[in-house]
Parts: C-alpha cells; structure tokens; sequence
C-alpha cells in the first residue's frame, strides 16, 4: 500500500518542503511513522489520505523546527494543500513516476540546467552565471527542456495504454 501511497505522499512534501536534501528527510520519516503506526490504520478509509495525514504531521514537526524562516506555509495551508494531494488519483501518481523516468533520460547541460532550476531552486539569471549562458538563453532551454519532457510524459502514457 506504502508503494502505491508513496508519490502522491512525495509530492505533497516536495509541494511544502524546498530543500530537497530536508524533503528526503521529511519522506524517510513518513515512512517510518507509517510502518510504525500502521496498526492503527483503519482499512474502511484511504490509505492514501492516512499516510498523507501522517505526512501532514511530519511536515508541521519539520515546519516548527524550521520556524526561525519565513518563506514555509502556515498550518492551514499545509492543510489545504494535504486536502488536494489526497484527492489526486492512482493515474496522477503514474504520471509522476513517467516524470521521473524522463528526467533520468535528461543528459548533458539539459540535464545540469534542469538540476540547477529545479532540484537547487536557482532563477534562470543564477543558472547563467554558473553555467556561462546568458539569462534570456537558459530561459529558452527550460522552455525547451519542459517540452521535451511533455512529449517524453505523454508518450510514455501512450505506450502504457
């Protein structure tokens, strides 16, 4: 059930967690506090809204020993975004695996752009100065770098149907 439950779970935290080594942090203590409550689990609800409050609990702990920063959600907004994550179904967590699978098949500076923007959170003038492109140029490549994986996403669906 953890398998199924796990990507929806995953991009609730990464949807509140920023720093992506915090998010693996914030996920393996899900994991643990699901396998160690789990036989307090109710089987006539969703298991996916259950890990996904327990998720909603590791995050407020992860949040409240953050506290001294400013930029995290308060608790009615991680509530709210928990509340959408949980409505998501089975065929939007396969869509993240498809994801995933085509950022793997990313190489060269496609590969290190996407990285700098997406897993570091730098602004394309940043990824510039690091990569010695010009702003308006990196840009461009996360354009091209989005749609590339569009296409990759969809034809994996296709091929999956």
């Amino acid at each position: 059930m953890w398998t199924l439950a796990q990507p929806t779970v995953s991009a609730f935290v990464a949807a509140v967690v920023r720093d992506f080594r915090d998010r693996d942090d914030v996920l393996q203590e899900t994991a643990v506090a699901v396998i160690e409550s789990f036989d307090r689990y109710d089987e006539a609800q969703s298991f996916v809204g259950w890990a996904l409050g327990i998720a909603r609990n590791q995050v407020g702990l992860y949040l409240r020993r953050r506290s001294r920063d400013a930029q995290f959600f308060d608790t009615e907004a991680v509530e709210r975004l928990a509340a959408a994550f949980e409505g998501l179904g089975a065929e939007e967590g396969h869509r993240l695996d498809r994801l995933r699978e085509c950022l793997k098949e990313l190489e060269g500076r496609a590969r290190r752009i996407c990285d700098l923007r997406y897993r570091d959170d730098l602004k394309p003038a940043a990824i510039a100065a690091r990569i010695g492109m010009s702003a308006n140029s990196v840009a461009q490549a996360l354009h091209r770098i989005r749609e590339q994986l569009r296409t990759c996403v969809e034809r994996k669906e296709a091929a999956a149907s």
